[in-house]
């Protein structure tokens, strides 16, 4: 039973793309609940992860980036984080160190005015990648920005103070009893964090434009009885031949990779030998196509 001084709550991190929300997720929930990618718009969905302390519960909900939309898709993504922001009690924005703000960061910061309700905390990260001073003057820079209720330099990476950030950040938070079980570490259903490892996958080495017109959808999942084998089967969906051909590689050489790179993690998931079936399909424009997204679970 927690005791009277228990908190428990949400926080939300945001900043421009590759800044490192995705990875202080996974370093401060201890296990990959969302994935990581240098590529904008990587996160698609609101996906929780859950901090346990005996002081209290913290869980992080990753969500997609802050932007200026140009598709269908890109106005639900960021209806989606519009939704969750004004929901959280606390929003972090993050700055890495070794990059100067710039006027990403600064449109950012000047969105978390739409959020009145969410106590504001400057997470500078990346410090293992800068010296001293440079960290130094970052968080100066950081504080010109707004009152904070809290500015803390991290790396998520070497994991430098996340002992402190997840103890400041429980501190902000509303007394509460426990919102999640003691041993939840994420809300997110097993197909979706399937569908996510092999999105990611299949994210990486390709060019600027290919990333958004990846979706990822599971057909069917089968336990085999005769071996301790789960067969999933898989599409990759895209906008056009030409990205079709892309993902699959001369001879099916790069969809292999993907498979390949993608049942580490999900064989590590599930805890068993996987065999994954992935095929690749042309859903045309399905970003800017309301029945498509639906479809493709936006």
């Amino acid at each position: 039973m927690p005791d009277a001084g228990y908190r428990a709550g949400f926080v939300s991190f945001v900043g421009r793309p590759n800044v490192g929300k995705s990875t202080l997720t996974y370093a401060l929930v201890g296990q990959k609940v969302a994935i990581t990618s240098s590529k904008p718009q990587t996160t698609r969905k609101a996906i929780r992860g859950i901090v346990h302390e005996d002081t209290g519960q913290l869980i992080i909900v990753d969500t997609p980036g802050i932007h200026r939309p140009r598709t269908l898709l890109g106005e639900r993504l960021n209806d989606l984080v519009q939704t969750t922001l004004s929901d959280v009690d606390v929003i972090g924005l993050c700055v890495p160190a070794n990059e100067k703000i710039g006027p990403g960061d600064k449109f950012i910061n000047e969105q978390l005015d739409h959020y009145p309700r969410a106590k504001k905390v400057a997470i500078v990260t990346k410090i293992d990648a800068a010296p001293r001073p440079t960290t130094a003057e970052q968080l100066a820079e950081v504080q010109k920005l707004r009152e904070w209720d809290l500015i803390i330099p991290v790396s998520a990476t070497s994991s430098i103070q996340l002992d402190i950030l997840v103890r400041e950040l429980i501190a902000l938070m509303p007394t509460s009893e426990p919102l999640y079980p003691a041993d939840a570490v994420t809300d997110e259903i097993l197909e979706d964090r399937i569908s996510e490892y092999i999105r990611e996958a299949s994210l990486e080495g390709v060019h600027d434009e290919l990333p958004h017109s990846i979706a990822v959808t599971i057909d069917d999942m089968i336990e085999r009885e005769d071996k301790d084998i789960l067969e999933i089967f898989a599409n990759i969906f895209v906008e056009r031949d030409s990205q079709k051909a892309i993902i699959i590689g001369k001879g099916g050489s790069r969809l292999r990779d993907v498979g390949q790179q993608a049942r580490i993690p999900i064989e590590k998931l599930v805890g068993k030998q996987v065999f994954l079936s992935i095929r690749v399909k042309v859903a045309k424009d399905w970003q800017r196509d309301p029945k498509l997204l639906g479809r493709l679970g936006f």
